[in-house]
């Protein structure tokens, strides 16, 4: 008959007991301590007081909208009205929008109520619905209003410069200009601008109607004018475009012809030599082991901005991945495939050509594809640094602030062009490899 020590049962029931009371204790304190840690690491307090709402409000609403500046010069009176301010979107001699009347007087209409009147001698008013009238006076470099000390907070008041935010538009004066801001839905002047003779005409007239243009087809003449809209740069985008492709195909597909006849050395099965094959293997890890933005960097200062220096980063990353990858497709191949070849009386190379790379090939072009895919993506982050593709236009929107609209654009069309090249990618993976992507 079997004795059972009841000591040491308890002594065991007791210490799993303690275990899990600690790990019921300590495992929330553990992930508490990393949140908090987090929390002062990362300054989230100092981060939410930073946060300006306001401002993101107004560069997510400039993503799908656009505004008309109404500027006078204070010095001359000089008025001019444009399409986001720039002077490719300035309206002709003689015209302006409708919602701007008046002569000595200018009127400005931003709907619901709201009206901004351009006087003389540099005086602005501006009526604003259940406020009343503010009004602005510059005088040199100063800028004086009737406003008192219980300003709110969609006003912005100076001595140097005031701006008032409404719902129906901005106004912003300083010493030298005064400047109405009116927001519009839509991307205007996306297919033509203002002096094109296709703004404003309807598909229909273009592609159906009488020639519009006496030196060129209507359909021949639109596509020039949008083809070369010096506001949104169709021409200089699919450049850019292009220009991130090419990087993302050449680092990929360069970065596999070098890693393939590597991983043969750092493969145990095809490289006997400890030494050789110790020796690639760390070279691989040290190329993968730094990230494609720091080779960006590096490769930058030796041979100067362009996307060729974004090609090698690329490539010289995913070699080191590459090379990993293969050589551990290698080390799993089938002997009998490789030795039914050599009794063929095939050469080495013969018998790995074959042997080995018929079998691998599976492998090596899903993760060539993936790879090309993901390194689309990254193409445009190492675009922003090297000064080529997609990615040094949008870093450039981004950093001036004043077209968001184009910033969206610039994303819409990444997203779009990741699509493709996934799309692609799987559509020729199926016909590779013999699977549906």
């Amino acid at each position: 008959m079997t004795t059972v020590d009841i000591s040491a049962v308890k002594s065991s029931a007791e210490t799993l007991i303690q275990r899990k009371r600690l790990m019921a204790f300590g495992l929330p304190a553990i992930v508490l301590a990393y949140f908090t840690y987090i929390f002062f690491a990362f300054d989230i307090a100092g981060l939410a007081q930073r946060a300006d709402l306001d401002k993101a409000i107004t560069l997510a609403s400039d993503s799908w909208s656009h505004k008309v500046h109404v500027t006078r010069t204070n010095r001359t009176g000089e008025m001019t009205y444009a399409f986001e301010g720039e002077r490719k979107g300035e309206y002709p001699e003689g015209e302006r929008p409708a919602w701007v009347s008046g002569t000595d007087i200018i009127e400005i209409d931003l709907g619901d109520g709201h009206i901004v009147r351009l006087l003389s001698e540099n005086r602005t008013e501006i009526v604003v619905p259940n406020f009343g009238t503010i009004t602005a006076q510059a005088e040199g470099r100063i800028v004086t209003t009737n406003l008192g000390d219980d300003i709110p907070d969609w006003i912005n008041a100076s001595d140097r410069r005031v701006t008032v935010t409404t719902d129906g538009g901005r106004v912003t004066m300083t010493g030298t200009k005064t400047e109405v801001f009116n927001y519009f839905a839509g991307w205007e002047l996306f297919w033509f601008t203002l002096e094109s003779p296709y703004y404003g005409v309807g598909i229909g007239k273009i592609l159906f109607g009488p020639q519009i243009d006496a030196d060129r087809s209507n359909i021949a003449g639109a596509v020039s004018d949008w083809w070369n809209n010096p506001m949104w740069r169709h021409k200089d985008i699919a450049w850019a475009i292009g220009e991130t492709i090419l990087m993302a195909f050449l680092g990929t597909m360069g970065a596999a012809m070098i890693a393939l006849p590597l991983a043969f050395l750092a493969a145990k099965r095809f490289s006997p030599f400890m030494v050789i094959r110790a020796a690639t293997r760390r070279l691989f890890d040290f190329v993968r082991g730094v990230d494609a933005l720091i080779w960006t960097v590096v490769l930058s200062r030796a041979f100067g901005p362009g996307p060729l220096t974004g090609a090698l980063a690329i490539l010289v990353t995913d070699t080191g991945t590459f090379g990993k990858i293969f050589s551990e497709a290698l080390e799993n191949v089938d002997s009998k495939q490789i030795e039914g070849v050599a009794s063929t009386g095939a050469k080495p190379l013969q018998r790995y050509r074959f042997g080995v790379i018929p079998q691998v090939v599976p492998v090596l072009l899903a993760q060539i594809l993936y790879f090309l895919e993901s390194n689309t993506r990254s193409a445009t982050i190492i675009g922003a640094i090297t000064g080529g593709g997609i990615g040094l236009m949008l870093t450039q929107a981004i950093q001036t602030q004043k077209d968001w609209e184009e910033v969206g654009y610039y994303i819409v069309l990444i997203i779009v062009m990741v699509m493709f090249i996934d799309w692609f990618s799987g559509w020729l993976r199926g016909r590779l490899i013999g699977k549906k992507g």
